[in-house]
C-alpha cells in the first residue's frame, strides 16, 4: 500500500507539474470507429476490413486532446497502422516512452497512457497484449515510430512516443524510414494538397513471422497511404521492404490494399483515386522519384523554409544548454516536491498508525469488558433455571422413593392374606385330584400283585415241566 500510495502521489504530481502528460483511450467494441479520433480519417470513416478479435482501436490522446489514432494487434504486439495529419514540425524532443494500461487490464481504471515504471505491479498482466521496453533492450532493434515525431508539432510530437505506435526496426532502417517519409510528406505531398489540414496520412506495418524475443513481430513491410480530401484531391501509397532499407516504391492505394488483408479499404470512396488529376499525380510521383534518387525538391517556398529551418537549428543549438539547465531545475524541483510529499506521507502514516493502534487497543479492551459482562448476565438466568430444574427433579425423586417404599411395605401383608384366603380353595380343589391319585395307586398295586402272582406260577410251571422232561424216563405213548 505504501508503494502504491507513493506512486499515486508521484503520478498526480507529474500531472500537476506537467499538464501535457500523455494519455490515450482504448475504444470499446460497442463504439463506432475510433470515437474522438475519427477526425484523423477522411469523412471520419476509419479503414474497413481489419476485423480480427485481436485488433484493438486506440484513440491516442495528449493533454486531454486526441492526437492520432492507432489500430493495435495484441497478437503481434505492434500497431498495424497509425492515422494522423501533418502539422508544422517542432524541434525534436527527448524520447519519453509510454504504455497503454487498458490493453492488458481493461478493468484497471486508468484511462490514459502512463510511464511503464509508474504502473509496474499495479496493472494486471502488464505486457500480455503489448510490447514493453524490456522487449527491445538488447534485441538489436529500435522502437520505430509509425507516426513519426518529426512530422508533428510539440504537443502531437510528445504523444507519438508510445509503444503502441512503435514497431521493431533496425537502426539504419528506422533512420531511412523516418527520413524518407518526412521528405515525401513535406516536399511531395503537402505542396500538392490545396488544403493542408485535409491531408490525411496512414502509416502502417505488415507483420512477419520473425519475432523479437519470441513476442514482438518484426514488420515485413512498412507502408504509407496519403489522402488529400480537398478539391482536386488525390491518394497515393508508398511501400518500403525490410530487406532493402533504400527501397521506396510508389503505388496506387488500391494496389497497396491488395498487399494488406483481404477486404481492406483504407479510404472512403478511394479518396478521389478514381477521378484524380493525371498531371497532379505525375507531379507528385516525380517529386517522390527525386526524393528516392536523393535529389532535393526545390521551390522558393522550400528554400525559404530551409533558411528558416537553419535559423531554427542555430537557435536550437544556442538554446539547448539553457533548456537542459531548465529541465534539470524542473527535475530537481519535482524530486524535492516528491520528497516533501513522501516525508509528509511517512509522518502522517506514523502518527496515524500510532493513533489507530491506541484506538484499536482501547476498542479491544472495551469489547472484551462488554463481552465478559454480557456472558455473566446471560449465565445468571441460565444458572437459576438449572437450580430450579434440579430442585424439581429432586422432589420427583423423593416422591418416587416414598411410593416405592410404601409399595414394598404393603406388599407383605397383602400377599399373606391373599395366600391365606386362597388356601381353602386350593385345598378343596385338590381332594378330587388326591382321591384320583389314591385310586390310581391302589388299582396299580392290585394289578401289580396279580401280575407278579401269574408270573410266579408261570415260572413254577416252566420249572416243573423242565424237571419232568429231564429226569422222568420216556415211555411209550400208552404209558
Amino acid at each position: 500500500r505504501e508503494w502504491t500510495m507513493k506512486t499515486s502521489i508521484v503520478f498526480l504530481l507529474c500531472i500537476s507539474v506537467f499538464p501535457g502528460f500523455s494519455q490515450g483511450r482504448v475504444v470499446g467494441e460497442d463504439e463506432t470507429g475510433f470515437a474522438e479520433c475519427n477526425v484523423f480519417f477522411p469523412g471520419q470513416v476509419p479503414p474497413e476490413g481489419f476485423t480480427e478479435p485481436f485488433h484493438v482501436k486506440i484513440c491516442q490522446q495528449y493533454n486531454k486532446e486526441p492526437r492520432f489514432a492507432t489500430l493495435y494487434s495484441t497478437k503481434d504486439k505492434i500497431p498495424l497502422y497509425s492515422a494522423f495529419k501533418y502539422t508544422k514540425p517542432a524541434q525534436n524532443k527527448e524520447e519519453n516512452w509510454l504504455v497503454e494500461p487498458q490493453i492488458d487490464d481493461p478493468e484497471n481504471g486508468l484511462h490514459e497512457m502512463v510511464h511503464e515504471a509508474d504502473i509496474v505491479g499495479t496493472v494486471a498482466n502488464l505486457g500480455a497484449n503489448q510490447a514493453l521496453t524490456s522487449d527491445y533492450v538488447g534485441s538489436g532493434y529500435e522502437r520505430g515510430l509509425l507516426n513519426p515525431s518529426l512530422l508533428n508539432e510539440e504537443d502531437f510530437q510528445m504523444a507519438t512516443y508510445t509503444l503502441t505506435n512503435a514497431v521493431p526496426l533496425s537502426p539504419s532502417l528506422s533512420k531511412s524510414w523516418h527520413r524518407d517519409i518526412a521528405r515525401v510528406v513535406e516536399q511531395a505531398l503537402v505542396p500538392h494538397c490545396s488544403k493542408k489540414d485535409h491531408l490525411y496520412l496512414l502509416a502502417g506495418a505488415i507483420p512477419s513471422s520473425v519475432q523479437v524475443k519470441g513476442k514482438v513481430s518484426v514488420p515485413d513491410t512498412l507502408w504509407l497511404a496519403a489522402c488529400c480530401d480537398a478539391p482536386g484531391g488525390w491518394s497515393l501509397g508508398l511501400v518500403k521492404k525490410m530487406n532493402d532499407e533504400n527501397s521506396l516504391a510508389d503505388l496506387m492505394v488500391g494496389e497497396l490494399e491488395k498487399q494488406l488483408l483481404a477486404g481492406v479499404h483504407l479510404f472512403k470512396g478511394n479518396c478521389g483515386g478514381d477521378n484524380q488529376s493525371q498531371e497532379k499525380t505525375e507531379a507528385i510521383l516525380q517529386a517522390v522519384g527525386q526524393i528516392r534518387s536523393g535529389e532535393q525538391v526545390g521551390t522558393s517556398d522550400n528554400q525559404e523554409a530551409k533558411g528558416s529551418g537553419l535559423v531554427r537549428r542555430v537557435a536550437a543549438i544556442i538554446a539547448t544548454p539553457f533548456i537542459k539547465l531548465l529541465e534539470l531545475l524542473i527535475y530537481v524541483f519535482v524530486e524535492l516536491v516528491k520528497f516533501v510529499f513522501y516525508f509528509l506521507w511517512l509522518v502522517i502514516k506514523r502518527v496515524g498508525g500510532t493513533v489507530l493502534d491506541g484506538v484499536y487497543s482501547l476498542w479491544n479492551g472495551v469489547a472484551s469488558y462488554l463481552k465478559a459482562i454480557t456472558m455473566v448476565l446471560i449465565s445468571i438466568p441460565y444458572d437459576v433455571g438449572r437450580v430450579i430444574v434440579n430442585i424439581f427433579l429432586g422432589f420427583l425423586q423423593i416422591v418416587q422413593d416414598v411410593a416405592s417404599l410404601t409399595y414394598r411395605i404393603l406388599r407383605i401383608p397383602v400377599g399373606f392374606v391373599l395366600h391365606l384366603a386362597a388356601f381353602p380353595y386350593h385345598s378343596i380343589c385338590a381332594i378330587p385330584s388326591v382321591l384320583k391319585d389314591v385310586a390310581t395307586g391302589i388299582g396299580g398295586t392290585f394289578s401289580l400283585v396279580i401280575d407278579a402272582t401269574a408270573t410266579l406260577l408261570h415260572g413254577f410251571y416252566y420249572l416243573a415241566g423242565y424237571i419232568v422232561k429231564r429226569f422222568v424216563p420216556k415211555g411209550s405213548s400208552d404209558d
